[in-house]
């Protein structure tokens, strides 16, 4: 199951059960900020996830994946290619 659209696990959150996040396939605006980009290019592509993309993983992504504060070293990456190909199958 997509729980997100950068394949962050928001099942794995710590803040989703501190803030009132469903997760950003369900919800209209992060509950970090105005937008998010990753959300927001890959919505206005209709595109599930950004493993869906022709241009995974981009520069946006990959700044997010590794962001030095926020980032993950690149698992939400990986997430997003197991996602495409399971839906793939």
């Amino acid at each position: 199951m997509v729980e997100s659209r950068c394949g962050l696990l928001c099942s794995q959150c710590s803040f989703r059960e501190s803030v009132p996040c469903s997760g950003c396939v369900s919800i209209d605006k992060p509950f970090w900020g105005e937008s998010c980009p990753v959300k927001s290019c890959c919505e206005g592509k209709q595109l599930a996830h950004c493993g869906a993309c022709s241009d995974f993983p981009c520069a946006l992504l990959k700044q997010f994946a590794y962001d030095p504060k926020q980032g993950d070293d690149g698992k939400r990456i990986t997430q997003c290619e197991k996602w495409q190909k399971n839906q793939e199958k």
